[in-house]
Protein backbone atom coordinates (compact mmCIF):
# COMPACT_ATOMS: atom_id res chain seq x y z
CA UNK A 1 0.00 0.00 0.00
CA UNK A 2 1.01 3.51 -0.40
CA UNK A 3 2.30 5.46 2.65
CA UNK A 4 0.61 8.11 4.65
CA UNK A 5 0.20 11.00 2.64
CA UNK A 6 1.12 9.60 -1.41
CA UNK A 7 -1.80 10.20 -3.65
CA UNK A 8 -2.37 7.82 -6.01
CA UNK A 9 -5.14 6.60 -8.44
CA UNK A 10 -7.32 3.46 -9.28
CA UNK A 11 -10.33 1.71 -10.33
CA UNK A 12 -12.84 0.74 -7.96
CA UNK A 13 -16.26 -0.79 -7.55
CA UNK A 14 -18.26 0.77 -4.70
CA UNK A 15 -19.39 -2.13 -2.42
CA UNK A 16 -21.09 -0.17 0.27
CA UNK A 17 -21.20 3.58 1.98
CA UNK A 18 -22.24 5.46 5.30
CA UNK A 19 -22.85 8.49 7.13
CA UNK A 20 -19.74 10.38 8.83
CA UNK A 21 -20.35 13.49 11.46
CA UNK A 22 -22.11 16.45 9.95
CA UNK A 23 -21.29 16.47 6.50
CA UNK A 24 -19.01 13.74 5.33
CA UNK A 25 -18.97 9.64 4.11
CA UNK A 26 -17.14 6.54 3.85
CA UNK A 27 -16.98 4.71 1.08
CA UNK A 28 -16.09 0.99 0.97
CA UNK A 29 -14.27 0.23 -2.70
CA UNK A 30 -12.71 -2.95 -3.99
CA UNK A 31 -9.78 -1.42 -5.90
CA UNK A 32 -7.96 -3.16 -8.83
CA UNK A 33 -4.81 -2.36 -7.59
CA UNK A 34 -4.92 -1.81 -4.07
CA UNK A 35 -8.07 -4.59 -2.77
CA UNK A 36 -10.41 -3.50 -0.39
CA UNK A 37 -10.33 -0.33 1.31
CA UNK A 38 -12.20 2.66 3.21
CA UNK A 39 -12.64 5.64 1.71
CA UNK A 40 -13.48 9.35 3.44
CA UNK A 41 -15.53 11.42 1.24
CA UNK A 42 -15.33 14.83 2.88
CA UNK A 43 -18.48 17.11 2.49
CA UNK A 44 -20.22 14.92 0.51
CA UNK A 45 -23.78 15.37 2.15
CA UNK A 46 -23.54 18.85 1.55
CA UNK A 47 -25.75 19.88 -1.77
CA UNK A 48 -23.18 21.86 -3.53
CA UNK A 49 -20.58 18.41 -2.83
CA UNK A 50 -19.21 17.69 -6.30
CA UNK A 51 -18.51 14.41 -4.78
CA UNK A 52 -22.37 14.01 -3.88
CA UNK A 53 -23.54 10.02 -5.43
CA UNK A 54 -20.49 9.74 -7.18
CA UNK A 55 -19.85 6.70 -4.53
CA UNK A 56 -23.32 5.43 -4.91
CA UNK A 57 -23.51 1.47 -4.35
CA UNK A 58 -22.39 -0.12 -7.28
CA UNK A 59 -20.59 2.18 -9.21
CA UNK A 60 -17.83 1.84 -11.31
CA UNK A 61 -15.43 4.93 -10.98
CA UNK A 62 -11.99 6.10 -11.04
CA UNK A 63 -10.63 7.72 -7.56
CA UNK A 64 -8.15 9.60 -6.56
CA UNK A 65 -6.99 8.57 -2.94
CA UNK A 66 -4.65 9.50 -0.45
CA UNK A 67 -3.65 7.80 2.96
CA UNK A 68 -4.75 8.97 6.61
CA UNK A 69 -5.36 7.75 9.35
CA UNK A 70 -5.04 4.10 9.72
CA UNK A 71 -6.45 2.34 7.26
CA UNK A 72 -8.73 5.00 6.34
CA UNK A 73 -8.58 7.03 3.04
CA UNK A 74 -9.29 10.53 1.80
CA UNK A 75 -11.05 11.47 -1.89
CA UNK A 76 -9.48 14.00 -3.70
CA UNK A 77 -12.04 13.14 -6.86
CA UNK A 78 -14.18 10.61 -8.20
CA UNK A 79 -15.33 10.00 -11.64
CA UNK A 80 -17.88 7.91 -13.10
CA UNK A 81 -16.14 5.08 -15.62
CA UNK A 82 -19.87 3.11 -16.72
CA UNK A 83 -23.07 5.06 -16.51
CA UNK A 84 -24.78 1.52 -15.97
CA UNK A 85 -27.91 3.20 -16.82
CA UNK A 86 -29.57 -0.53 -17.36
CA UNK A 87 -28.81 -1.56 -14.09
CA UNK A 88 -30.13 1.39 -12.31
CA UNK A 89 -33.47 0.99 -14.29
CA UNK A 90 -34.23 -2.36 -12.71
CA UNK A 91 -35.01 -3.50 -9.39
CA UNK A 92 -34.23 -6.86 -9.93
CA UNK A 93 -30.70 -6.28 -11.19
CA UNK A 94 -29.93 -3.76 -8.59
CA UNK A 95 -30.92 -6.09 -5.86
CA UNK A 96 -28.59 -8.78 -7.86
CA UNK A 97 -26.08 -6.00 -7.76
CA UNK A 98 -26.35 -5.82 -4.06
CA UNK A 99 -26.31 -9.95 -3.59
CA UNK A 100 -22.68 -9.45 -4.96
CA UNK A 101 -21.31 -6.71 -3.30
CA UNK A 102 -22.28 -8.05 0.46
CA UNK A 103 -20.34 -11.25 -0.64
CA UNK A 104 -17.07 -9.16 -2.00
CA UNK A 105 -17.52 -6.86 1.24
CA UNK A 106 -17.35 -10.10 3.35
CA UNK A 107 -13.44 -10.50 2.50
CA UNK A 108 -11.05 -8.79 5.09
CA UNK A 109 -10.26 -5.86 5.34
CA UNK A 110 -6.08 -7.18 4.80
CA UNK A 111 -4.46 -4.94 2.42
CA UNK A 112 -4.24 -7.11 -0.21
CA UNK A 113 -4.60 -6.39 -3.58
CA UNK A 114 -6.25 -8.84 -5.87
CA UNK A 115 -7.33 -7.55 -9.09
CA UNK A 116 -8.82 -11.30 -10.13
CA UNK A 117 -11.34 -10.16 -7.52
CA UNK A 118 -11.71 -6.70 -9.29
CA UNK A 119 -12.65 -8.71 -12.76
CA UNK A 120 -15.12 -10.53 -11.68
CA UNK A 121 -17.16 -7.66 -10.06
CA UNK A 122 -16.14 -5.22 -12.88
CA UNK A 123 -17.74 -8.08 -15.41
CA UNK A 124 -20.96 -8.74 -12.82
CA UNK A 125 -21.75 -4.99 -13.41
CA UNK A 126 -21.32 -4.47 -17.04
CA UNK A 127 -23.05 -7.86 -16.91
CA UNK A 128 -26.11 -6.52 -15.24
CA UNK A 129 -26.09 -3.78 -17.31
CA UNK A 130 -26.73 -5.76 -20.35
CA UNK A 131 -30.09 -6.27 -21.12
CA UNK A 132 -29.49 -9.63 -22.97
CA UNK A 133 -28.55 -11.09 -19.23
CA UNK A 134 -31.54 -12.26 -17.17
CA UNK A 135 -29.92 -11.12 -13.42
CA UNK A 136 -31.20 -13.76 -11.87
CA UNK A 137 -28.81 -15.86 -11.64
CA UNK A 138 -25.90 -13.25 -11.57
CA UNK A 139 -24.64 -13.52 -7.80
CA UNK A 140 -25.08 -17.41 -7.80
CA UNK A 141 -22.86 -17.40 -11.15
CA UNK A 142 -20.43 -14.34 -9.21
CA UNK A 143 -20.60 -16.75 -6.03
CA UNK A 144 -19.23 -20.31 -7.96
CA UNK A 145 -16.66 -18.52 -10.22
CA UNK A 146 -15.11 -16.61 -7.31
CA UNK A 147 -14.91 -20.06 -5.07
CA UNK A 148 -13.27 -21.32 -8.49
CA UNK A 149 -10.90 -18.02 -8.09
CA UNK A 150 -10.63 -18.60 -4.58
CA UNK A 151 -9.28 -22.19 -5.03
CA UNK A 152 -12.34 -23.50 -3.62
CA UNK A 153 -14.45 -25.08 -6.90
CA UNK A 154 -16.67 -27.20 -5.58
CA UNK A 155 -16.33 -30.69 -7.08
CA UNK A 156 -18.78 -31.68 -10.24
CA UNK A 157 -17.40 -34.89 -11.99
CA UNK A 158 -17.15 -36.59 -8.70
CA UNK A 159 -18.77 -37.50 -5.75
CA UNK A 160 -16.76 -35.54 -3.30
CA UNK A 161 -17.10 -38.22 -0.32
CA UNK A 162 -16.10 -41.48 -2.56
CA UNK A 163 -14.60 -40.16 -5.51
CA UNK A 164 -17.43 -42.39 -7.97
CA UNK A 165 -18.63 -41.31 -10.94
CA UNK A 166 -22.02 -40.73 -9.86
CA UNK A 167 -24.89 -40.64 -10.42
CA UNK A 168 -25.13 -37.60 -7.65
CA UNK A 169 -28.02 -37.19 -5.12
CA UNK A 170 -27.16 -34.31 -3.16
CA UNK A 171 -24.49 -31.36 -2.71
CA UNK A 172 -22.88 -30.22 0.64
CA UNK A 173 -20.84 -27.38 0.60
CA UNK A 174 -19.15 -28.26 3.62
CA UNK A 175 -17.91 -31.33 2.15
CA UNK A 176 -16.86 -29.43 -1.29
CA UNK A 177 -19.23 -30.76 -3.91
CA UNK A 178 -21.82 -33.34 -5.53
CA UNK A 179 -22.36 -36.28 -3.41
CA UNK A 180 -23.82 -39.92 -5.11
CA UNK A 181 -26.15 -42.04 -2.96
CA UNK A 182 -24.07 -44.07 -0.70
CA UNK A 183 -22.93 -40.36 0.54
CA UNK A 184 -25.51 -38.21 -0.04
CA UNK A 185 -26.04 -35.56 2.42
CA UNK A 186 -26.80 -32.02 2.74
CA UNK A 187 -29.18 -30.76 -0.17
CA UNK A 188 -30.62 -32.93 -2.89
CA UNK A 189 -29.36 -32.09 -6.47
CA UNK A 190 -31.19 -32.69 -9.55
CA UNK A 191 -29.99 -33.50 -12.93
CA UNK A 192 -31.01 -30.03 -14.29
CA UNK A 193 -29.61 -28.07 -11.44
CA UNK A 194 -26.15 -30.57 -11.98
CA UNK A 195 -25.96 -29.40 -15.07
CA UNK A 196 -26.34 -25.66 -14.56
CA UNK A 197 -23.72 -26.16 -12.16
CA UNK A 198 -21.24 -27.72 -15.22
CA UNK A 199 -22.50 -24.83 -17.55
CA UNK A 200 -21.48 -22.13 -15.50
CA UNK A 201 -17.92 -23.42 -13.99
CA UNK A 202 -17.88 -25.34 -17.49
CA UNK A 203 -17.35 -22.23 -19.63
CA UNK A 204 -21.20 -21.70 -20.86
CA UNK A 205 -21.90 -18.97 -18.44
CA UNK A 206 -22.84 -16.35 -20.98
CA UNK A 207 -25.82 -18.91 -22.29
CA UNK A 208 -26.76 -19.29 -18.92
CA UNK A 209 -27.61 -15.67 -18.21
CA UNK A 210 -29.02 -15.39 -21.65
CA UNK A 211 -31.90 -17.79 -20.73
CA UNK A 212 -35.10 -16.73 -18.58
CA UNK A 213 -35.85 -19.10 -15.32
CA UNK A 214 -33.29 -22.21 -16.40
CA UNK A 215 -34.91 -25.61 -15.32
CA UNK A 216 -33.09 -25.72 -11.65
CA UNK A 217 -32.29 -22.08 -11.43
CA UNK A 218 -33.79 -22.03 -7.80
CA UNK A 219 -32.18 -24.58 -6.84
CA UNK A 220 -28.57 -23.55 -7.77
CA UNK A 221 -28.88 -20.18 -6.24
CA UNK A 222 -29.29 -21.91 -3.34
CA UNK A 223 -26.26 -24.05 -3.26
CA UNK A 224 -24.13 -21.47 -4.38
CA UNK A 225 -24.97 -19.02 -2.08
CA UNK A 226 -24.62 -21.77 0.68
CA UNK A 227 -21.33 -22.52 -0.87
CA UNK A 228 -19.96 -18.89 -0.42
CA UNK A 229 -21.50 -18.55 3.08
CA UNK A 230 -19.43 -21.81 4.20
CA UNK A 231 -16.26 -20.19 2.56
CA UNK A 232 -16.98 -16.98 4.13
CA UNK A 233 -17.64 -18.34 7.68
CA UNK A 234 -20.49 -15.99 7.64
CA UNK A 235 -24.36 -15.39 6.47
CA UNK A 236 -25.14 -13.33 3.69
CA UNK A 237 -28.56 -11.67 4.10
CA UNK A 238 -29.19 -10.06 0.75
CA UNK A 239 -28.73 -12.89 -1.42
CA UNK A 240 -30.77 -15.04 1.13
CA UNK A 241 -33.74 -12.24 0.66
CA UNK A 242 -33.53 -12.15 -3.65
CA UNK A 243 -36.57 -14.10 -4.72
CA UNK A 244 -34.48 -17.20 -6.45
CA UNK A 245 -34.00 -18.24 -2.65
CA UNK A 246 -36.09 -21.16 -1.24
CA UNK A 247 -35.46 -23.69 0.98
CA UNK A 248 -35.36 -27.01 -0.59
CA UNK A 249 -35.98 -30.31 0.40
CA UNK A 250 -33.25 -32.64 2.19
CA UNK A 251 -32.38 -36.10 1.94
Amino acid sequence: MSSRGTEFSDDAVVLRNFKSGEADRIAVLWTREHGKVRVLAKGSRKAASKLGGALDPLSIVRVNLVQGKGDLYVTRNVAHLHALTTLRSSYQRISAGYAVVEGVDAIPLDDVADEGIFDLLLRVMLSLDDLTFDPTLVPAAFFLKFLAYDGSEPLLEECAGCGSPGPFFAFDAGVGGVLCGSCRRGTALTPDTHQLLVRVLGGDLAGVLRETNPAGGTELAHLAHAAMENHLGKKLKVARMTPTIHPVNHE
